[in-house]
């Protein structure tokens, strides 16, 4: 059994995914839905990720119920012109749906040497570096563009302050050399939203930086983003992080036609994602061995800068999730006793029978 202590459940990663798969099963998913969502969580708690993490059921087990995330649907391809292919997702599970455009997508960058998958209209896709890592483990090159939709918007524009844009995230991936593969994927928000929920949960203050109030002051205080009058999340890199989440909601809203941040899309309080993925095969671009010994040495010469004060060494994008996965492997994976507590709340919302939940918290 999972282990409690200092307000903190230590749940080992297959028990945990067992777990959350039964409270999807309960929830009604069929048994390719509830793998798929259950695997997916856990894997963004493995590798650190804990905003993407189990957490996530709190939202998608209410959804199930309420019709607002449709089960049972799979994609459907709107637009086919070879190597370029629209879907629609019907709000069906996210972690099916991206995963099967992503099938699409490696399919045809084989077949034409790249490919432009536009998926629309998906219940929440979850970290989008697992899509860049099913992309790299093929071989393929990938870059990812998203965009949310459904709920109120959290993310201030350059000098705005209050939401007007979502924490919209880019990934890029490249496929392993001789060294693992290259994945860098990140909210164009200083942090992505649910990591404010987890410090709110943990009863920590948010990053210094990462939020202002509802007059337009900065605050450390997760609760401004809860209750109104509410405050909003900043982009990282000033105007650098508001011109690329702009640029995720116009290349996934509205070129990928998947509906862009606007009050009237903002009525159905749930995640709704859209994807513009572009997948390159990297040997319709160049010889392999080639490419492959370029990327190591940029990457060895990138890691051998020393080291400044307070850090370790110097890493590349998807190395700090590597290390995560392996720690967390093999220690088990941390849940705060808030999100445990919510985890349980919906695996009786569910319909979970006392026997299949782990009972080691005392009630609130």
């Amino acid at each position: 059994m999972p282990a409690a202590a200092d307000d903190t459940v230590v749940i080992t990663a297959d028990r945990l995914r067992a777990f959350a798969q039964t409270i999807c099963s309960r929830a009604g998913c069929d048994a390719e839905e509830a793998s798929a969502i259950a695997g997916h969580l856990v894997d963004a708690n493995l590798t650190g990720h804990d905003s993407h993490g189990v957490g996530m059921l709190a939202d998608y087990v209410p959804a199930m119920r309420d019709g607002r995330l449709k089960l049972g649907r799979r994609v459907r391809i709107l637009r086919d012109h070879g190597a370029v292919v629209v879907l629609d997702g019907g709000l069906g599970v996210g972690q099916v749906l991206a995963r099967e455009a992503m099938a699409i997508g490696i399919a045809r960058a084989r077949q034409h040497g790249v490919a432009l998958v536009a998926l629309r209209r998906s219940h929440h896709i979850g970290r989008i570096g697992a899509w860049a890592e099913q992309c790299a483990a093929a071989g393929l090159v990938s870059m990812h563009y998203v965009n949310v939709i459904g709920h109120r918007t959290y993310v201030a524009p350059f000098g705005g302050r209050d939401g007007r844009l979502a924490t919209n995230p880019v990934c890029i991936g490249l496929p392993a050399t001789d060294r693992p593969p290259v994945i860098l994927d990140m909210a164009t928000s200083k942090v992505a939203f649910g990591k404010i929920k987890v410090a709110r949960n943990k009863g920590r203050p948010a990053p210094e930086g990462a939020l202002i109030d509802p007059a337009g002051a900065p605050t450390i205080d997760p609760a401004v983003m809860f209750a109104p009058p509410m405050g909003a999340l900043l982009p990282f890199g000033e105007h650098k992080g508001y011109g690329l989440a702009l640029m995720c909601d116009l290349l996934a809203g509205a070129l990928a036609g998947g509906g862009t941040n606007r009050p009237e899309t903002q009525t159905s309080d749930t995640i709704i994602n859209s994807m513009l993925s572009i997948v390159i095969d990297p040997e319709a671009l160049t010889n392999a061995g080639g490419w492959k010994a370029e990327a190591d040495a940029l990457c060895d010469w990138v890691k051998s800068s020393p080291a400044r004060p307070g850090y370790d060494n110097v890493m590349v994008p998807g190395e700090p999730e590597r290390r995560m996965r392996a720690e967390r492997g093999r220690d088990g994976i941390p849940l705060d006793a808030t999100t445990w507590r919510q985890i349980l709340d919906v695996a009786r919302l569910a319909g979970c029978a006392a026997d299949e939940i782990p009972q080691v918290l005392p009630a609130p």
